[in-house]
């Protein structure tokens, strides 16, 4: 039992379950959270908020609800909820400091007085739409004025060639402005074009969206009672600039075609409009519905919809269709929203949707043009392949703007706003296996995913199903929880499966359990390596682990001897390496230090052929898996004590660290095209693979030296999977436990295959008990207990 002194404060976490250890984690970032000299700085937020319905409270709560998900210790958030004399609510949500009544001169003066005075507010982020301060105009901009705090403005319209008049009040705003954030490349060209304005100050964060699973549409219109229908929707608070009634000129000629479409019409109406008049334009849209003879297509979701409901909502639509008659409106959460739940969409040309939806990722119409309309519905209904590639097209382009990417890309910009006074730590996310299991069948888990779909003619592959097995046996360490076992044991009997005694094993297997060609056609000597070191981490584990289990795990492992001593491929000698020492761990075998001494050896002749001044490493090159080959030396040095594999180990391990990591970040070699020494670097291309086994490695790294840069590193390359990266995008998709294939230069690849998915979870794991549920490395890494600690 390891003793973490963390302020003062020991606690146990290496061998209780994951609840109690998250509880205890939990606790103790609470603890320093009350204490007076660690309050946080405050971002308050102005916005209208729940209870309150309208656009602008939903995106704020979404806003909120995703910076505290993916940041921890790093701000406190606080809300001024935006009211007027005629909208007032009670708010149950403790985070709501001030109310500013908008209608109230009173109510400005006093609220920029208590921002002034209050110490621990470093910005203010202000959500901006012209209507909600039109009773009060000239209060509001007084108030600007009066605040001596940077204030950020995040506008949700701008309005292009604005008159003098109009100019002056948004060019006040502007003026005063520490930041500002628009939603679109367009919206942020017309305050430069038609204001004046530094573009340094503005910053274009996306609309957020939902990451969605991508449900069975099949099994949702079933749950829904919309069964063999074919589904439009169109949803948001109702009111008249919707023209809903475009839709529903367009039905006929849908319906003629396609007398199975159903046309939903979700959402209440306008709480303002409610207020102003009533149900005046449902009403409307109910006579024109009997007008047109469309009851049984025609289907109105009268309620506020919680946001799981509304997702499956959109989940099983087959086109969904924007059609607002206001050309300026700059940006719509609805279409944004449809637009990542995988539906074509049908739009208005709104600035918004023109940047969204070129490049054959949506189809627009003109302002009320019905026919318009339905003719593009119809070529979405009948054409199966132009549907398919626009949600492909919009998915890729959409999931970039997802609530997570938008936290991150908020919290960046108002720590350079605050002057650096908001230091930032990302949240680890909980431990999720969805995707992992989903993956695997009962002989072994799958090569490939469509984006979080299995892909069954993808195959399997010794390689994926050895790292799954790890990754499940280190699920297994840490929780004890007997599901598991029903997964390892399935990796495990595949890695049998693909045994051949004394010869490597083959790696390629199809869907139904043949071996193909490519095996024949690649080197399998890394596939082996990688097999011998999940054996081996099993066999580590035999003090928990059933008997059964790694008693066969060995028995393949010892039969393996023969084909490693004729194994001379750089990585697969490394990963035998790692394999032999979990193996030695258990088992005394003087052949398999012998095995290791040699394969050691082999590694430390090739550095001292290959290194030279400014080059500390093995090979002429950098390609994959490259952390592999230092941590391997620093194994062999912890099973025969030979202090040249240390030294080396660390030598080139310093060396591979200088080319992959910046001061915040790291970035592992291209796979693009691989370093090659004295040539010129390509960047862009990473694998979270890569990422792991860097993890992996800096732990390994950490154990041996006791050094906090160790620790440092660790944290910051597993923050590549939360966003900080150079898209400053997340590779973890936290909504299905899968993980994104790979990081290029200008997008995310959204396929969640095994390798991206399993070398996320080996990364989680190895993480998990140094960083806690909290990521409290922030604080662990300052005491001296933490950084000279040594977890197996």
């Amino acid at each position: 039992m390891e003793n973490n002194n963390v302020y003062n404060r020991n606690v146990n976490l290496k061998f209780m379950p994951i609840a109690n250890s998250n509880k205890i984690a939990s606790d103790f970032f609470a603890d320093k959270k009350k204490t007076s000299d660690n309050v946080l700085p405050e971002v308050l937020v102005l916005t209208t908020y729940p209870p309150r319905e309208c656009g602008i409270a939903t995106y704020s709560e979404d806003l909120i609800k995703a910076l505290r998900k993916q940041f921890v210790y790093s701000f406190d958030i606080k809300i001024c909820a935006l009211e007027s004399s005629k909208e007032k609510h009670t708010y149950a949500n403790k985070d709501v400091k001030y109310i500013l009544d908008t209608s109230d001169a009173s109510s400005y003066k006093d609220l920029a007085e208590k921002i002034n005075n209050d110490t621990n507010i470093k910005v203010v982020l202000l959500q901006h739409e012209f209507g909600l301060f039109a009773e009060g105009e000239a209060d509001f901009l007084k108030f600007v004025s009066n605040v001596n705090k940077p204030i950020v403005f995040v506008f949700h319209t701008v309005l292009p060639r604005p008159d003098e008049v109009f100019k002056q009040k948004v060019q006040h705003l502007l003026d005063h402005a520490s930041g500002i954030i628009v939603m679109t490349d367009g919206a942020s060209e017309i305050l430069t074009r038609d204001y004046v304005v530094d573009g340094e100050k503005i910053s274009v964060i996306a609309h957020g969206t939902h990451l969605v699973p991508h449900l069975d549409k099949k099994a949702l219109r079933e749950k829904y009672g919309l069964q063999n229908k074919k589904v439009l929707s169109t949803f948001g608070l109702l009111s008249s600039g919707k023209s809903i009634e475009t839709t529903l000129d367009a039905l006929p000629n849908i319906v003629k075609t396609s007398p199975d479409v159903v046309f939903l019409i979700i959402g209440k109406t306008h709480p303002t409009v409610a207020l102003n008049e009533g149900e005046q334009y449902r009403e409307f849209l109910q006579q024109k519905i009997i007008d047109l003879n469309l009851q049984k297509h025609v289907k109105f979701i009268n309620k506020y919809l919680p946001l799981d409901e509304l997702l499956e909502y959109l989940q099983m639509t087959d086109v969904y269709l924007f059609t607002s008659k206001d050309p300026n409106q700059a940006v719509s959460g609805t279409f944004a929203y449809a637009l990542s739940c995988g539906c074509p969409v049908v739009s208005t040309p709104i600035p918004h949707a023109k940047e969204f939806l070129s490049g054959d990722t949506g189809l627009l119409f003109d302002f009320g043009n019905s026919e318009q309309l339905a003719e593009c519905v119809n070529r979405l209904l009948f054409d199966v392949q132009l549907k398919q590639n626009i949600i492909a097209n919009g998915l890729h382009k959409i999931t970039c703007t997802a609530w997570e990417n938008s936290a991150v890309a908020h919290a960046q910009f108002l720590q350079k706003i605050s002057g650096n006074q908001i230091e930032l730590h990302y949240r680890n996310p909980e431990i999720n296996l969805d995707h992992i299991k989903k993956m695997t069948t009962d002989f072994g888990m799958l090569q490939f995913s469509i984006l979080n779909q299995p892909d069954i003619n993808s195959g399997y592959t010794i390689d994926d199903n050895a790292r799954a097995m790890i990754a499940m046996c280190q699920h297994y360490k840490m929780t004890q929880d007997p599901a598991d076992l029903k997964y390892i044991k399935i990796y495990l009997d595949f890695i049998a499966y693909c045994e051949r005694p004394n010869m490597h094993f083959l790696n390629y297997v199809d869907f139904n359990k043949n071996f193909t060609a490519q095996n024949a056609e690649v080197n399998l000597e890394d596939s082996t390596g990688r097999a011998i070191w999940a054996l081996g981490y099993l066999v580590s584990l035999s003090y928990i682990m059933p008997e059964e289990l790694t008693h066969k795990a060995e028995s393949i492992l010892e039969r393996c001897f023969v084909c490693s001593e004729v194994t001379y491929s750089t990585r697969a000698m490394a990963f035998i390496i790692k394999g032999l020492y979990y193996y030695n761990r258990t088992v005394d075998n003087e052949e398999a230090v012998a095995l290791t001494t040699t394969l050691a050896n082999r590694l430390v002749q090739m550095y001292r052929h290959e290194s030279s001044p400014g080059w500390e490493w093995y090979e002429s090159y950098l390609t994959y898996a490259n952390s592999v080959l230092p941590e391997a030396l620093l194994c062999a040095y912890s099973m025969t004590g030979n202090e040249e594999y240390k030294e080396i180990a660390r030598t080139s391990m310093d060396f591979l660290m200088n080319k992959t990591f910046t001061d915040n970040s790291i970035q592992v070699i291209s796979n693009r095209s691989w370093e090659i020494k004295g040539e010129d670097v390509e960047r862009y291309g990473e694998q979270p693979i890569d990422v792991a086994y860097t993890i992996i490695t800096l732990r390994k790294f950490h154990d041996i030296f006791k050094e906090k840069q160790y620790l440092d590193k660790m944290e910051m390359a597993f923050n590549w999977f939360l966003g900080n990266n150079h898209l400053q995008q997340v590779i973890y998709n936290p909504c299905t436990g899968g993980c994104f294939d790979g990081l290029e230069e200008k997008n995310v690849n959204l396929n969640q295959g095994a390798e991206s998915t399993v070398s996320y979870l080996m990364a989680r794991l190895m993480s998990y008990k140094y960083f806690g549920n909290e990521n409290q490395v922030y604080h662990r890494r300052k005491t001296k207990a933490f950084a000279t600690q040594e977890l197996h």
